[in-house]
């Protein structure tokens, strides 16, 4: 495979359309907050044939930016509209896996906004929703196109690392509280949410670069007095979850998900190898830093395998990456630059009949981890077990 092709698989449908040969995906997009953030009319294998929310504020934001006079108030009627083939998940996420599993049940592909669900047996749901339909399924995690997260894809991919014994990964997100009203004063689905729950932007990080999955964890939460943690309906007491998690390898990841701390708000990680380290630049502003063990700058490795020489560090100025992307989707967009990266990987699967990368049992190990490790928590930090539902035919 060239480094297109194992970064994004986006070669074949390039080829197919400098050559007419690919017929557009025609896509619907329901859910105009974060919905209206991607690249879909910039893409040239796709069209955005309609567009849905129940507000009129947020349905005409999706019809100008994707340039669609297809408008629906009501999801079902969208499904309906002629010739549509995916849908654009991008609603409240406790809805993402009962429309996802509709849209798909519809004869569509689907795309979904994390967390691809809420509790195991949804999760399940929508994996055997794929297997019996026979659909493409992917969820939008941003975490697995941001620059960092190619390059490290792409050194572990290279055998650079060696062995990553450890990573971490940090999502951190204070300032959420006004996000938990709407503006007329009642509480949203952001209302008291499980930090763990809205794990993917953390294991989206580590669970690609090594490739290994997370299969136990003991995890702490912490929270204090507030009456969101009183009175949440998730019964969930915690603003902050943090999970040692053991790996498929017999490797040590920990992950952690804060909604309140004093301190930048992040999306970062690391890996510790035992040839090259890699450490994601820190809101305190310590930049993309990588450590290598060398020789004379060379990588030396002795007879037992171990490497000769001694630790050089040096900043890493990240690329963007757009060399892997259509001229056209060459822009800068959200998430550290992902969305470009997740819309044309959605499209270029359709298009070349194939599961795309972050794909259902990929959805999975990123999600799953965290609901059981806020479990873990809720029962004091209880070592759990994580089972892994495998990996999409054809892939290791």
């Amino acid at each position: 495979m060239t480094r297109r092709e194992a970064l994004t698989g986006v070669t074949a449908l390039a080829m197919q359309q400098s050559a007419g040969a690919a017929a557009k995906v025609n896509i619907g997009i329901v859910g105009g907050g974060f919905g209206s953030t991607f690249q879909w009319h910039l893409d040239p294998g796709c069209t955005v044939a309609a567009v849905c929310d129940i507000r009129p504020d947020r349905l005409q934001r999706l019809s100008e930016v994707y340039r669609c006079g297809n408008t629906f108030k009501d999801f079902k009627e969208m499904m309906k509209h002629p010739g549509l083939d995916a849908v654009g998940v991008f609603t409240p996420a406790p809805l993402h896996a009962w429309m996802a599993v509709t849209a798909m049940k519809a004869g569509k592909h689907v795309i979904s906004a994390v967390p691809a669900a809420m509790t195991e047996e949804e999760l399940a749901w929508i994996l055997d929703t794929v297997k019996s339909t026979g659909k493409r399924y992917m969820m939008a995690e941003t975490s697995f196109y941001r620059p960092e997260v190619i390059t490290c894809r792409e050194l572990a991919r290279q055998g650079k690392f060696g062995t990553i014994f450890y990573s971490e990964a940090e999502y951190h997100h204070e300032g959420l509280l006004p996000l938990m009203y709407d503006d007329r004063g009642f509480p949203t689905w952001r209302h008291g949410f499980p930090p763990m729950h809205y794990p993917t932007h953390s294991t989206g990080i580590v669970v690609p670069v090594t490739g290994e999955r997370l299969v136990e964890v003991t995890a702490h939460g912490w929270g204090d007095d507030h009456e969101i943690l009183k009175t949440n309906t998730y019964k969930n007491p915690f603003w902050n979850t943090v999970g040692l998690f053991k790996t498929s390898g017999g490797h040590s990841s920990r992950i952690s998900v804060f909604w309140h701390l004093a301190a930048g708000g992040t999306e970062r990680g690391l890996f510790y190898g035992d040839r090259m380290s890699y450490i994601m630049e820190r809101p305190e502003g310590s930049p993309n830093t990588i450590f290598e063990i060398k020789k004379n700058g060379e990588t030396v490795i002795d007879s037992n395998g171990y490497p000769e020489g001694k630790v050089e560090r040096r900043a890493h100025k990240e690329p963007d990456h757009f060399e892997l992307l259509p001229a056209p989707m060459r822009v800068k967009s959200g998430h550290g630059g992902s969305h470009t990266f997740l819309t044309h990987e959605f499209i270029s699967a359709i298009a070349e009949n194939r599961h795309p990368a972050v794909n259902i049992w990929e959805a999975i190990a990123y999600t799953l981890p965290g609901i059981v490790a806020h479990q873990s928590a809720l029962k004091g930090g209880v070592a759990m077990k994580i089972r892994d539902y495998g990996n999409a035919p054809g892939t290791m």
